[in-house]
């Protein structure tokens, strides 16, 4: 008599491949020729994945303003390898580390740097340009910017008629018009009162609820405490505080 035959196990579904972090730093220094030669950051690892909320403080000349350059790729490391949404940026050419920059990462500064004649709406406009977004895509895409930082309402005012809060809020429009994968933000609350600052920092509460990864650079204590992890740069030293 013959067995009777069992029918195959279903093969195991593969699981998803994992996304490569946002960023990762491996050995990353950057160091100023002398005599005599100046270290500005020490060789350092650093991981962010999507979606997580870090807040990099440090005091005054302690090397945040040459990592957020690093990170912003406005500046090269001397040592070590940066990859951006697993992209290796060593040996890019200036072109192409400009496209990258336009793609990928959305800056928000704390002088706003907005163009005082040009409105709102114009200013997260022109973020679209060297992105090669479709001309008849641009207005479209700054309005819907500006909405999701409760501006709508203000997309003709000129900067010169917002308060310090709504511009802070029309350059993260700008900042975010392009969906970039980091938002990299430099003391964002530094020219803020506490009011605005307050709400500035609510609306990065929200987009991170939204699923996006944020880079805070400060050197105050109130805002790096918003965010859910932290590092610290001091003397040029990356560390960060183990969990207990």
């Amino acid at each position: 008599m013959s067995t009777p035959r069992t029918a195959p196990e279903a093969a195991p579904e593969s699981a998803p491949a994992a996304a490569p972090p946002v960023i990762r730093l491996a050995g990353v220094g950057r160091s100023h020729p002398g005599p005599p030669p100046v270290t500005a950051l020490h060789p350092c690892d650093l991981t962010i994945r999507q979606g997580e909320y870090v807040a990099v403080t440090g005091p005054s000349g302690s090397g945040k303003s040459t990592l957020l350059h690093l990170l912003g790729l406005l500046d090269t490391p001397t040592t070590g390898h940066y990859e951006l949404d697993g992209i290796d940026t060593a040996g890019l050419r200036d072109r192409d580390r400009s496209a990258l920059r336009g793609r990928r990462i959305g800056f928000v500064f704390q002088s706003f740097h907005l163009l005082p004649h040009r409105t709102a709406e114009e200013n997260v406009l022109l973020a679209q340009v060297y992105n090669r977004t479709p001309r008849a895509q641009r207005r479209r895409a700054a309005r819907a910017a500006l909405e999701q930082v409760g501006l709508g309402h203000r997309t003709d005012a000129l900067p010169t008629t917002l308060s310090g809060g709504e511009r802070q809020r029309v350059a993260i429009a700008r900042a975010l018009v392009n969906r970039p994968s980091l938002l990299l933000c430099d003391e964002p609350t530094g020219n803020l009162d506490s009011a605005n600052a307050a709400a500035v920092l609510e609306r990065f509460d929200r987009l991170h609820q939204e699923g996006y990864t944020l880079v805070v650079i400060t050197h105050d204590p109130a805002v790096a405490a918003r965010a859910p992890r932290a590092v610290r740069i001091a003397d040029g030293r990356l560390s960060e505080p183990v969990a207990v």
